[in-house]
């Protein structure tokens, strides 16, 4: 992972930022019952810097310290910790534990721990760290919740109106249709209609549309599908929410990128915007690219650069890319 802490334009980050209360509702229901919404809550950020010091966070997590005030009246330290792209990990829940120590030992504050995991193994379930000797005995349990269980929940996601039910849909759709892109397209059509007709308010679909098209990436031709479909279905209940504003796709940026490079005989500045929105994707996709990683990028072609922006779509670590580009200079 990359010593560098650069999530800050992470979907998961500001999705839970901008629905923090359903979001603990949804995940962690007897938690967000003990607690006064009432009061405003107030993320934590400097004080999550520095008990998880930027050499030891990657892109790949999405975390917040969040403050909290309980129905009693005290106060409440919420850890949200979310591993999207995880795998077995076997120091999870220690690492869970040494977030928990360092906030009591630097504010004298115990925080309650949630982890929500966003792999696809069925059998990692990580939610307690013991230790055990002769003289001493230490069990630390934290919240734990797994998307992929939601598998078998379809009908409650359907039926809810929390706007995090979409956010979990939204990503297990993207798992589901990781290898079939036309089931993909229609997928994310039907769930992007779905936020019209329930009702949801255009400031609450933008914000989901966001999270919703950066999960689930599209190729070229199918991107360009979909954008003509969700067009005519806006213009059909007189709603253009979503087409009417800027594109936030990541695919038309990319061609048009490419396409303001062709016709201007690869000219250095367009180029140049197209290798920096495919760095961006790439980030997004397998976390904070090494120097080394980016040097083998500022070398390709225009062309290879559209066969990456092909290709990213099926990466899912670093390791991905690294083979693809060993492949280049074959």
């Amino acid at each position: 992972m990359s010593a560098s802490r650069s999530d800050q334009d992470s979907p998961w980050k500001d999705i839970l930022r901008q629905y923090f209360p359903e979001a603990i509702a949804f995940f962690f229901p007897e938690t967000s019952a003990q607690i006064d919404w009432s009061q405003p809550h107030e993320f934590l950020d400097k004080e999550f810097q520095q008990i998880a010091p930027n050499a030891e966070i990657g892109k790949r997590y999405a975390d917040q310290l969040v403050k909290v005030w309980l129905k009693q009246g005290q106060q409440l330290w919420l850890l949200v910790h979310i591993e999207i792209q995880a795998k077995p990990e076997t120091n999870f829940a220690e690492r869970m534990l040494v977030y928990h120590l360092r906030i009591f030992d630097r504010f004298h504050s115990h925080a309650t721990s949630l982890a929500i995991l966003c792999d696809r193994n069925a059998n990692w379930r990580p939610n307690q760290y013991r230790f055990s000797s002769p003289d001493t005995e230490l069990t630390f349990r934290f919240g734990m919740i797994k998307l992929l269980d939601y598998l078998s929940r379809n009908a409650e996601l359907e039926q809810s109106r929390n706007p995090f039910a979409v956010v979990v849909m939204a990503h297990i759709q993207a798992q589901e249709t990781q290898r079939d892109s036309q089931s993909r397209k229609d997928r994310k059509l039907s769930l992007i209609r779905r936020l019209y007709e329930e009702g949801y308010e255009r400031r609450e679909i933008v914000n989901l549309f966001r999270f919703v098209d950066w999960v689930m990436i599209l190729p070229k031709g199918l991107e360009s599908e979909f954008w003509q479909e969700l067009k005519v279905y806006e213009e059909e209940r007189r709603m253009p929410y979503i087409t009417s504003v800027e594109r936030i796709g990541f695919e038309r940026g990319i061609e048009q990128g490419l396409e303001q490079g062709l016709e201007q005989g690869l000219e250095q500045g367009a180029q140049r915007e197209a290798r920096s929105l495919i760095l961006r994707q790439l980030t997004r996709k397998v976390g904070e690219l090494p120097q080394q990683v980016r040097s083998q990028i500022d070398t390709l072609s225009i062309t290879q650069l559209e066969m990456l922006g092909e290709a990213l779509l099926d990466f899912s670590s670093l390791s991905d890319l690294e083979v693809w580009l060993a492949q280049q200079e074959q």
